[in-house]
């Protein structure tokens, strides 16, 4: 059964969440402030969390940084009221796999949650010039040094590089990256590659990721 972990600071929403959630057989852990879903995601493993963005003693985004210090791996996804890009893309940057806007639809919120639970059992080795890809081991390298990725960017440059020669659209990259089937802000891909390129380092003649304006990204040797 998978655990789940709902941080959140609003009665209501915190128990419909807690009931609409056991009731599709999920193992639920429920807390009203960030301090204390803090403290709890360090104690107890989670195989996701749902965390609200607004919330007495920590905010989301300091709970969610502290989390990634030391655990990329489990799912985040922020419950938000923000309504802007660059608002929900601050979020995305500290490290959340996926946000939702308040109010929401239940059944929207459980297929999120079940894409970021999707099991990833690819376990190959992606290369692109100097860069290589361990699918498996959840690494990547760029001329043999260690590069520190956040799940998102590390699906979306991996995601690049097995369509390597291809251009990737940012209507297909939403669809196959974020497995979202519906309208949905592209904008926050163009985030995610500039904390990409900035963490791969890479000089400006050996930009491997291209951009196609106005359509999306091309991955080239």
């Amino acid at each position: 059964m998978k655990h789940i972990l709902i941080v959140e600071d609003e009665e209501g929403i915190l128990q419909f969440l807690k009931q609409g959630l056991e009731e599709e057989n999920y193992q639920i852990s429920a807390v009203n402030n960030g301090l204390e879903g803090y403290t709890l995601s360090q104690k107890e493993k989670f195989d996701l969390i749902l965390l609200d963005w607004m919330l007495p003693k920590m905010t989301g985004l300091e709970v969610c940084q502290k989390i990634r210090e030391t655990d990329t791996k489990t799912p985040i996804i922020f419950l938000t009221a923000k309504d802007t890009v660059q608002e929900t893309v601050e979020g995305l940057k500290t490290g959340a796999n996926d946000y939702i806007k308040k109010p929401f639809s239940f059944d929207e919120l459980l297929e999120r949650i079940k894409v970021q639970l999707r099991d990833k059992k690819d376990q190959e080795i992606l290369t692109l010039g100097p860069i290589e890809i361990n699918i498996q081991k959840h690494a990547v390298t760029v001329d043999k040094q260690n590069v520190a990725l956040t799940q998102k960017e590390f699906d979306l440059l991996s995601y690049l590089v097995k369509n390597k020669g291809t251009v990737c659209s940012r209507t297909q990259i939403i669809q196959d990256v974020w497995d979202i089937h519906f309208d949905y802000d592209t904008g926050v891909i163009d985030v995610f590659m500039n904390s990409i390129r900035k963490k791969l380092n890479l000089k400006v003649d050996e930009d491997y990721i291209k951009t196609i304006r106005g359509v999306g990204y091309i991955a080239n040797d």
